[in-house]
């Protein structure tokens, strides 16, 4: 049987989270479903060897193998089979900015441990041999202990044992720390070997403490990390060590077993992880895409035909654009998942619920300054050593020129952190040349931001750093100035995005609970909506710049399913009830909230942005009286809120977590939801949620058809074709009933008839697969088709989204109600009559009948279309052109 010819740039991907639980035969498994469905590549999340026992593979150990715990490369080749005999391909999730340390499988960092800078791999990792600190000079920090040093050698933690690369390593549980070559000989050839190591003796301990000490490494508590640890992390992760991936030798060692599988047609397209960590990202996406390209003739000829196909992880400020110059076709899909969400929250719950979170939660900070203040605290706590090391960098420059060698070392810590704090994106990317218009502007921005807050002394230091970290051109510096400005620079843009997403993603947003929908990563809390005009102009871009950028709606990485953030995103179309609602809550809760010497347990914002979670997270279909159901939700909700308390770092944190105040907020959630203890509220939050869930599905429907029907490849995050009612990570990557999956879509019922039972998800599948179909049908439609907005009027104008893809003779008319708690509904969509007199305006040039790819409707050919109509059936429309 001829198979269909395969592209690289997908119709539509479906990812997939693949773990020991879940291998690359798992995978391959689903491809039969997948294929009928409509999906045209499957995504798989990391597959290189990884620590034993990861659940999502971005601790990467060794670029040299697949991950056994997946079933290695002959698994893999398992799963492109199956791809191919049913006319798919394969997306690879890589992590070229980060690996995976400590413990024992890493063999560079084993090797690194031992031979220190003469290591072959001493530049592999971003390692600063030439540390200002005389302890660290020509070794590296190893802040891996659970306590102090001195503790756990004087117990007897720290251990001698003949193994590891040199025959000798210290042991500190499951960490392994190689003793330099000559040490190890030594010892191993003394006729008492290890015994005069043996710490249980004082002198024994002390032979072990000045043998440690003459090590490439200097052992030490975990938390000295945060202060002076003298290599490149993935953000604050000592776990995670960066690497040099710019260095012609590591790319290659990095991705020799990447490009194999890309010439060998194993792989089709590749998604890089973390992007901004590298230090030079367009030169790297650049230098990939070359490699590849070169491959591409020698590719079999049942893989994949047309140009690599490269995604970046990357967030985007509002109005930032990815650089051209990168040759990417476009992000992982962050940017629009904010936009899409955006456009589906009613504008008019921005002013009372800004005014109910201010009044419930005491604070009176929006969330500009709930992120700065972030900031500062990430700063000085969890990103010290690096903001140091930066810092470092700049004054080296300083000292190496008369004229600005008395400027302090603290003097310009201090300006380099308001620059920092004030930083409006990710990153810049400016090396030695004139920086582009885009990075000029975002210094000039953060340097303004900065000026405004210093004191007028710290003016001339703020234009230096101004100069040296953006303004100057320094190609034709001396070398030697040259070379410490690139270095600086690169410091401070590997610097400024951790900032970011620590201070943001990992602590402003669980701070700030206006409406939690809107603190997804990707997207920006303080701007509460987004206009339907804005959201179009955003997708003819998406359209001329990067129409094969990704459209993800739910992640590996989001902070809640997409189904909760939409039942959460009704809430701004009903304000006022809320606000009555939650009122209410609070109060009949609060003698439930323990009395804590440190204050409240938990903080009225910590317990009112819990009954937003409980509203839009209520299982559908869980009854009261269901207490094995209320406890199994319980236990999740459970790990959410703690996830939650600690990356706020107000009460409890991860490196000083306050059980106290966590024990006190799980009671809490405990008796809220306790049916023994609180029937009345229990109810009462039952109630809400129902409420609330019909017009979240509303929404929820909106969102899932724009997803696959506007410029851009849609992405399924694993098992969401139903209603997604995860957490945060690691909820979000439970175990997927496939086989319920493949037995409602052999059903192939419409989504009309689905309607009535809309609570088991199988409607949101058929309108996915109906849509797939489409896709399939029309693939240059949707890859390449114009984009032309259109505009309805009528009492209810404001709350249609509808958009016309053209090509040639095809066209789709696609209809989305952007409100819908407004008319409350026992289920999806809207009660008789909402939308009478709201009429939908088409180009006159339009020629033929309308039919609907949903409900099979039939609409004669006019310039002019009731939207009465249009939603009868389904609270979505999407329309063929039949000429």
């Amino acid at each position: 049987m001829t198979q269909p010819t395969i592209t690289t740039t997908p119709r539509a991907t479906a990812r997939l989270q693949l773990h020991k639980g879940f291998t690359l035969d798992d995978a391959a498994a689903t491809v039969p479903y997948y294929a009928s469905l409509g999906i045209s590549h499957l995504y798989a999340s990391p597959i290189l060897t990884a620590r034993p026992g990861s659940t999502h593979g971005y601790d990467t150990i060794s670029h040299a193998s697949i991950n056994p715990e997946l079933g290695g490369e002959d698994a893999l080749r398992r799963l492109t089979a199956t791809l191919r005999q049913h006319g798919m391909g394969l997306l690879l999730d890589i992590v070229p900015n980060h690996m995976g340390v400590g413990g024992r499988g890493n063999a560079p960092w084993l090797d690194v441990l031992a031979h220190g800078p003469d290591s072959r791999y001493a530049n592999f990792f971003d390692i600063d041999w030439n540390s200002d600190d005389p302890a660290l000079r020509g070794k590296m920090l190893a802040p891996f202990l659970g306590r102090p040093y001195g503790e756990a050698l004087a117990d007897g933690e720290i251990t001698l044992a003949a193994e590891g690369p040199t025959g000798l390593a210290a042991i500190y549980y499951d960490d392994l720390f190689p003793i330099r070559p000559r040490d190890a000989q030594a010892i191993l050839a003394a006729p008492d070997g290890l015994a005069p190591y043996d710490a249980a003796t004082p002198e024994g301990r002390a032979r072990l403490h000045a043998l440690l000490e003459k090590q490439n490494f200097r052992l030490s508590h975990w938390k000295l990390a945060s202060e002076e640890i003298n290599w490149r992390r993935f953000f604050d992760v000592t776990g995670l060590a960066g690497v040099r991936v710019e260095v012609p030798q590591v790319f290659d060692e990095a991705h020799a077993l990447i490009l194999r599988l890309y010439g060998e047609g194993l792989i089709d397209g590749l998604r890089i992880d973390h992007v901004d960590g590298l230090a030079q990202p367009g030169a790297y996406t650049r230098k990939l895409r070359r490699r590849m390209e070169a491959l591409a003739p020698q590719r079999p000829a049942d893989s994949a035909q047309g140009a690599p196909y490269i995604l970046v992880e990357k967030i985007l400020a509002p109005g930032e654009p990815l650089p051209r110059d990168w040759r990417t076709d476009g992000t992982t899909g962050y940017d629009f998942m904010d936009q899409v969400a955006a456009v589906l929250h009613d504008p008019a719950g921005e002013a009372p619920l800004s005014i109910l979170w201010r009044e419930v939660s005491g604070s009176r900070r929006d969330f500009p300054a709930e992120e700065r203040l972030a900031r500062r605290q990430i700063l000085r706590d969890n990103l010290a050593a690096e903001r140091e090391a930066c810092a470092v960098a700049l004054h080296r420059i300083a000292r190496a020129d008369p004229m600005t060698r008395d400027v302090a070392l603290a003097h310009i810590r201090r300006v380099l952190t308001e620059i920092l704090v004030h930083f409006p994106v990710y990153r810049t990317y400016n090396r030695a040349g004139r920086p582009s218009s885009q990075d000029a502007t975002i210094l000039l921005r953060a340097v303004g931001a900065a000026r405004a807050t210093l004191p007028v002394d710290d003016h001339a230091v703020l234009d230096l750093l101004h100069l040296w970290l953006g303004e100057e051109r320094i190609l034709n510096l001396p070398a030697e100035q040259r070379a410490l400005r690139l270095v600086a620079r690169t410091r401070f843009q590997q610097l400024s995005s951790p900032t970011a997403a620590k201070s943001v993603e990992d602590t402003a947003f669980y701070r700030y609970g206006r409406l939690l929908s809107r603190n997804e990563v990707g997207s920006h809390p303080d701007a509460f909506s987004l206009t339907p005009s804005a959201f179009h102009t955003a997708n003819k871009e998406r359209l001329r710049q990067v129409p094969g950028a990704m459209l993800a709606t739910a992640t590996h990485d989001h902070k809640r399913g997409e189904d909760v953030r939409l039942r959460l995103a009704a809430l701004a179309g009903m304000p006022d009830e809320w606000a009555a609602v939650l009122r209410g809550w609070m109060a009949a809760s609060s003698h439930l909230r323990a009395d804590l010497p440190t204050g409240p347990g938990p903080e009225p914002a910590d317990a009112a942005m819990l009954f937003q979670m409980l509203v839009a997270s209520w299982p559908l279909g869980l009854r009261t009286t269901d207490r094995a159901g209320i406890e199994a939700w319980v236990e999740r909700l459970a790990g959410w809120q703690q996830k939650a308390m600690r990356e706020a770092k107000r009460r409890s944190s991860w490196a000083s977590p306050d059980e106290e105040y966590e024990a006190a907020s799980l009671d809490f959630l405990k008796a809220v939801l306790d049916e023994k203890q609180e029937p009345e509220l229990l109810d009462n939050i039952a109630a809400f949620a129902a409420r609330l869930a019909p017009a979240g599905a509303t929404l929820g429907l909106a969102q899932t058809v724009l997803r696959y029907t506007l410029p851009g490849v849609p992405d399924l995050y694993q098992g969401t074709e139903f209603w997604d009612e995860s957490l945060v990570d690691p909820d979000n990557r439970r175990p997927v009933d496939f086989a319920q999956r493949q037995q409602a879509l052999s059903a192939a019922t419409a989504p009309q008839a689905l309607l009535g039972q809309w609570q088991d998800g199988r409607v949101k599948q058929a309108i996915i697969h109906r849509l797939l179909q489409l896709r399939a049908e029309l693939p240059s439609l949707f890859h390449q088709g114009d984009y032309t907005p259109l505009i309805a009027t009528g009492p209810q104008g404001e709350a249609v989204f509808a958009f016309l893809r053209r090509q040639g003779q095809d066209a789709i008319l696609v209809v989305a109600p952007l409100r819908a708690a407004r008319a409350p509904a026992e289920r999806p969509g809207f009660p008789p009559g909402h939308w009478r007199g709201t009429t939908l305006h088409l180009p006159g040039e339009i020629q033929g009948d309308w039919h609907g790819v949903l409900d099979d409707s039939t609409f004669r050919q006019g310039q002019r279309l009731e939207v009465d109509a249009l939603l009868g059936t389904l609270p979505v429309a999407v329309l063929r052109l039949k000429a």
